[in-house]
Formats: C-alpha cells, sequence, structure tokens
C-alpha cells in the first residue's frame, strides 16, 4: 500500500511542510519519488510517522526522536500508550492497528480508553472521529477495502453488543421509534448508535437497518404505527438530494415524527413542522431528553 504525503498528513495531524522539513533535515523518511517528484511513502512510514507524532505531541523534541532507534521509538510510544486515553493518542494508535489489520492490538485501545470513560464517550469522542478519518483514506483509495470493511465490521460489533447487553425496562416509555436507512444506504453506524441511544434511555425501538425500500418502510409503519421515525443520511450517492427524500417521507408519513441523522445534513436547507435535523448525537440526546 503506498500513501501520499497529504494521506499522511490526514492520518497523523502533522503538516506536509512539516513532514518535509524532517525529512530534509533529520533523514526521517526515505519516500520513492515518481518521475514527476511526487513522494508516496509505504505502510512502515506510516507506522514511523504516527509513532513520531504520538511522542512528539507529548512534548518529546524532534532532534531527540530523530536520534532514537526504531525500536527506542517503539518502546517509547508503548510506554506513552499504558498511561494515556488521550483523543489524538487513541486515533493514532487504532490507525496503526488498521494498516496492520491488528484486532487485538484495536481491542487493547478500545479497554484503555473504557477504563476511564463509558461506552457512549468512546463511540462519540474517540470512534466517530476516528472513523471519519478512516473514510476519507477510504474514498482516496489510501487504505484498501478490506481494511475499511475489518475495522467496520469490528465497531458495528461492539454497537450491537451494547445495545443488547443494556437492561430491558419493565415499562417503555410512551414513545416508539422505527430505525431505518434510506434504499442504497449501507453506512449504518449511526444508526446502531441512535439505537442504542434510545435504548440507554428506555424507548422501544424497531431496528431495520440498511437499505430500507419506501413501500417496506410503509408496510411496517401501518402494522407499528410508531410515533418516530429515525434515519441516517451519510451516502451522498443516491438520485435523489437530501431534501428531496426528507419531503417523500413527510408527505408519506404526515401523521409522524421523522428525525434526520447524519453528516448529508449540512445540504438540506428543509424546514418542516414534523421533521427534527441532529446535527450531532449529543442534539439528538438533548432532544430525546425533552420528551
Amino acid at each position: 500500500m503506498k500513501y501520499s504525503i497529504k494521506d499522511l498528513e490526514s492520518l497523523s495531524g502533522i503538516k506536509a511542510h512539516t513532514i518535509r522539513i524532517w525529512e530534509k533535515r533529520y533523514n526521517l523518511f526515505d519516500p520513492q519519488r515518481s518521475d514527476t517528484n511526487i513522494r508516496s511513502y509505504t505502510e512502515n512510514d506510516l507506522k514511523k510517522l504516527l509513532n513520531i507524532a504520538q511522542l512528539n505531541n507529548n512534548g518529546i523534541k524532534i532532534s531527540r526522536i530523530a536520534s532514537m532507534s526504531v525500536n527506542s521509538v517503539e518502546q517509547e510510544v508503548l510506554k506513552l500508550n499504558e498511561n494515556t486515553a488521550d483523543v489524538e493518542t487513541a486515533i493514532k494508535r487504532m490507525v496503526v492497528a488498521v494498516v496492520d489489520v491488528n484486532e487485538v492490538e484495536f481491542e487493547r485501545i478500545l479497554s484503555d480508553i473504557l477504563m476511564d470513560y463509558d461506552f457512549e464517550i468512546m463511540v462519540t469522542n474517540y470512534l466517530f472521529p476516528f472513523l471519519n478519518r478512516i473514510g476519507i483514506l477510504w474514498q482516496t483509495d489510501s487504505i484498501t477495502p478490506a481494511q475499511e470493511h475489518f475495522i467496520s465490521n469490528i465497531i458495528r460489533t461492539k454497537l450491537i453488543v451494547a445495545t443488547d447487553k443494556l437492561p430491558i425496562p419493565s415499562t417503555y416509555k410512551p414513545q416508539s421509534f422505527i430505525l431505518f436507512l434510506r434504499e442504497g444506504e449501507l453506512h449504518e453506524m449511526g444508526l446502531l448508535f441512535g439505537n442504542y441511544i434510545l435504548r440507554k434511555l428506555g424507548f422501544k425501538t424497531i431496528y431495520l437497518g440498511q437499505s430500507v425500500p419506501l413501500k417496506d418502510l410503509i408496510s411496517i409503519q401501518k402494522q407499528e404505527r410508531a410515533g418516530y421515525l429515525v434515519t441516517s443520511l451519510i451516502n451522498s450517492n443516491s438520485a435523489e438530494t437530501v431534501d428531496e427524500y426528507l419531503l417523500q417521507l413527510s408527505k408519506s408519513f404526515p401523521e409522524t415524527q421523522i428525525i434526520a441523522l447524519g453528516n448529508l445534513l449540512s445540504e438540506s436547507d428543509l424546514k418542516l413542522p414534523d421533521l427534527k435535523k441532529c446535527l450531532s448525537y449529543s442534539d439528538f440526546k438533548k432532544y430525546l431528553l425533552e420528551f
């Protein structure tokens, strides 16, 4: 796998200009160059930079790091990781685990985070920012689909297991929710987390998951008569715009409150009395706590 200098910048948080300076001044990297002098880096270069970035972000001068052996750098990183679960350090560790397809290490990172924070904070503060970073790299072919699927399936399983572990209330709150993704939408991490939040707060949910045709949603709603429909809009490859889809939902379910999540809401200008747009999961939870 080859990485551009922009890929390294996105993953490490170290500016491309700084990486070039470190190359020239400290000989930290020896990238391959194309006929047009464009740099490309290996997976080992990426892991090396992530380790250097962790040490540098924690106060170790780059001149000292440059004088250390690869083994010494790795040992210092291990010591650092034993004593911290800060966001940027954890994300860098997770990226390395993805590159290595190392499930054991990824599980260890999550365990470290859960020693200091609960599951909800881990997802919102650590896993979602990490997935955003991985998503950018996947879109630019900087990681393989296999690597992206590897980590997505681990996180998906975590969300499902955490939801299953929630205690079942003796009596559900009166409001009920159907959760679904529109036809063609497969990115369900956010929807799974929305389901977790609802269940944790004691609401009844019916989770339909990925790529639900509108006719099937209409059929289920006729049967269940839920007061709320919850969807997440991530994939921009649909033939219809976000506003077109939300307007179609509103017309199809005139007596039902629609709650929309997902990053595509930034493209929406639609305002309807039966539509609640939540730009973050804290907004979603705050809205639910008002019931």
